[in-house]
Formats: structure tokens, sequence, C-alpha cells
């Protein structure tokens, strides 16, 4: 493991995403450090990332990660929730990975667009920054709001169109916010 003390969420990130590519799993990160490469610093002890798996097959995810030597939780959303499940993944450290399965809403085709970004000797793999800006509103707090607002005002270039296409797919709300954002 390469995590060798606490606040190093990232580098646990590096081992939970060795485990994803040998078993053929499409993630994005997303979270604070989705935000921190669109151009919002925070700090967070945690990381994130989402993936595209059946409650079933994230469950067994689970149990390989378990074998692996590493802290699991399994929570699954209610009926409500904008997220049917999340994975928990921990070390002796106290570092935390959260991997989300799936989002209410989500294009099927974010996965495809994701941003290689080189970290700790390896390549991260961070969803796009309209996918991220399309998420924070539907997110829709302050603070998500505030990393959309920094994203688009970091933008060098944006596809407004597929930006508009992917926040309509959260619902009415987000579509809201991202046009109060864009104005």
């Amino acid at each position: 493991m390469k995590a060798k003390r606490p606040g190093q969420s990232p580098l646990l990130l590096l081992d939970v995403v060795d485990v994803l590519a040998r078993e053929g799993i499409d993630y994005a990160v997303v979270g604070a450090l989705a935000a921190a490469v669109y151009g919002a610093i925070r700090a967070s002890a945690d990381a994130d990332a989402l993936v595209s798996l059946t409650v079933g097959r994230l469950s067994r995810l689970a149990k390989l990660f378990e074998k692996e030597g590493f802290r699991v939780e399994l929570r699954r959303g209610d009926p409500e929730d904008p997220i049917p499940a999340m994975l928990i993944i921990g070390d002796k450290h106290q570092n935390r990975v959260d991997l989300l399965c799936g989002l209410r809403g989500l294009d099927p085709q974010t996965l495809s667009r994701t941003l290689e970004v080189p970290f700790g000797g390896a390549t991260l793999r961070f969803v796009s920054r309209e996918d991220f800006i399309a998420m924070k509103c539907f997110a829709g707090g302050p603070q998500d709001l505030e990393d959309a607002r920094i994203a688009l005002k970091t933008a060098e270039q944006i596809d407004l169109d597929l930006l508009r296409k992917v926040a309509r797919r959260f619902g009415r709300a987000s579509a809201d916010a991202l046009e109060t954002l864009l104005t």
C-alpha cells in the first residue's frame, strides 16, 4: 500500500485504481481532487471516484478489496438517494476512498470523457470539466456551486452544448443552476 500515514487518501486512491484496472473497471475521479484539477483548491479527508457498476458487482468488488487487506464498508442508498450505493475503502491510517456506484441522471458517456492527469507516478482519470460542472450543479450546495463557478471561470475552452445537455440530464434544478452560473 502506498499510503504510509494519515492524510494520504490520494495515495490510497492509487491503490484502489490499481485494483479497478486489474478488474477492468472504468472510473472517474470526482469530488475535491477533481475540484483541484479544475482550479478550486479545498481540503478533504477522502478521495472520491465514480464507477458505473451494479450494486451486485460492487458487492463482489468489496469482497475483493477485503481480500487485498483494505477496510471496506458497502452502503446502499434508499430509493430517494441519487447515489444507489457507495463502497468506502479505508486503510490502517484512516485514509479513505469513496467509490460512488453511479449517480441518478448521470450521462452514460461520462466515463468515456475523462481527463488523464499524472499523479504520484501513475495516471488518474478525472471526470471531464463539463461533467464536473454539471455534477456540482446537481449537488447544488453553496460550496458545490462555487466549485462549478471556479471551474467555469478557469476554463480555457468549454463545450457549452455538452455542458447544458449533461446538466439537463440531472433535472431542471441542475439546468437552472447552470444557467445562473453562466449569466
